[in-house]
């Protein structure tokens, strides 16, 4: 499964010291030194992470390959003679590295003079074309809703059907991004924070990219959303986007708990990581990545769960079933899972230990591919009077919910789900 991906912006922007560019910076300022692709999948590998989205093009319309749609573009810059293609690069070296490869190209594009007009829809449908066709399988196409002024002072009425269907019949295997899907939505805010509740499922209808619903909708989604268009949370590990040479990375802690917010939320989560001026991954920024990987792997090695008799008060069938039995919920099988019957929405799961257990941090999964169900649940724990307490209350929990709670030593430990759409399905409990 996908957790985390790596963003990679890098372009003029990296040279000029910008966010935004004007779009009317000279191809020759894009020049890195020592450019290896290579480098950035090695990284993006090393740190647990399944992808790497690289800004083809960003809002000044500057291509990081020769786009023939286009005149602002590697191919007219003096870097390796006008025969660069950062995607041919980054291509190769993701297929080596074994991970994906996955393109964020901007419809705002403040060099193109057509921009304004109902010609640059088909010159960017052309550019699509060109960048979906000629790299291999990409895993997401990453649109940005942004719609700014063009260099003749002009906005553009994007034709999102033809965008997006280009994707679709090139690339029918890409996650659409933006943030209104298709395929996965912004969640609402670049802090690296999903919604404390967060649906996978939100309604669309009436909305387009640049035209959303409301912030807090996008970062929490809609209960009874028509939609399956689970949130992406998009953060970069500096303070901008681009490299910036008097920036440095956040602390570990700081990325921690990104990561509880984000895919302890039920959100993918993109962290973007900015080559610097010499097409290089910073050692700072490696390190940091490398630092969250081993503390990640750390906190989430030994399951104390493993340790307890677990019992329900509702199994789907009976309680010794072998296809929905308890057991399932601690043999790291993510294809296994325990359910109760279609009459039994708010079942309980009690963990016993035979020697008390202290622990600070608990994981539940459900089981996505048959959807997300439960919308609200807490957790008790016995202490050493013999009385109940509950440690814990929280909301839905979908492909991942981690939860943080004050450290308690205990014998007991129950579960009890107290609203589910339909009848609960978990794959997995753990505790550390």
């Amino acid at each position: 499964m996908m957790e985390i991906n790596m963003f990679c912006h890098f372009g003029p922007n990296t040279f000029t010291d910008l966010e935004w560019g004007n779009g009317n910076e000279s191809e020759d300022i894009f020049n890195p030194t020592a450019l290896d692709c290579n480098q950035w999948a090695a990284t993006a590998k090393q740190a647990g992470m399944g992808g790497i989205i690289i800004t083809a093009k960003h809002h000044d319309g500057f291509c990081l390959w020769p786009n023939p749609h286009s005149s602002h573009t590697v191919a007219q810059s003096t870097w390796k003679n006008g025969n660069g293609d950062i995607l041919h690069e980054l291509r190769q070296a993701c297929s080596s590295a074994g991970i994906k490869m996955g393109l964020y190209i901007s419809p705002w594009d403040r060099n193109d003079p057509t921009y304004g007009s109902e010609a640059y829809n088909e010159t960017f449908q052309q550019t699509l074309e060109n960048a979906l066709s000629n790299y291999g399988e990409l895993f997401e196409q990453w649109f940005d809703g942004a719609n700014g002024e063009g260099p003749n002072g002009k906005k553009q009425t994007y034709n999102w059907p033809l965008f997006n269907s280009t994707v679709a019949q090139l690339q029918p295997n890409a996650v659409i991004f933006s943030d209104v899907g298709p395929g996965c939505r912004w969640v609402g805010n670049e802090n690296g924070q999903a919604g404390f509740t967060c649906w996978s499922t939100l309604n669309i209808d009436g909305f387009t990219p640049g035209n959303a619903p409301a912030l807090d909708t996008l970062n929490q989604g809609n209960m009874h959303g028509s939609y399956w268009i689970p949130a992406e949370t998009d953060v970069s590990i500096r303070p901008g986007w681009f490299w910036h040479q008097n920036e440095h990375p956040k602390s570990l802690d700081e990325l921690l708990t990104i990561y509880y917010n984000s895919v302890g939320r039920n959100s993918l989560l993109l962290l973007n990581v900015p080559p610097d001026r010499r097409g290089l991954i910073p050692y700072e920024d490696s390190l940091r990545l490398m630092e969250l990987r081993a503390a990640i792997d750390s906190i989430f090695a030994i399951n104390l769960a493993k340790q307890a008799k677990i019992t329900a008060s509702n199994t789907r069938g009976k309680s010794n079933s072998k296809k929905y039995n308890v057991s399932h919920l601690v043999d790291d099988n993510y294809h296994s899972y325990w359910a109760t019957d279609d009459s039994v929405l708010c079942p309980t799961l009690s963990l016993d230990f035979q020697t008390p257990i202290t622990f600070s941090r608990i994981m539940l999964q459900e089981y996505i591919p048959l959807g997300q169900r439960i919308a609200a649940f807490h957790v008790e724990y016995l202490d050493n009077n013999g009385n109940w307490n509950t440690l814990t209350t929280a909301t839905t929990i979908g492909y991942k919910r981690i939860l943080l709670t004050p450290t308690v030593t205990t014998s007991h430990l129950r579960i009890v789900i107290d609203h589910s759409l339909a009848p609960p399905i978990l794959n997995h409990i753990f505790l550390s």
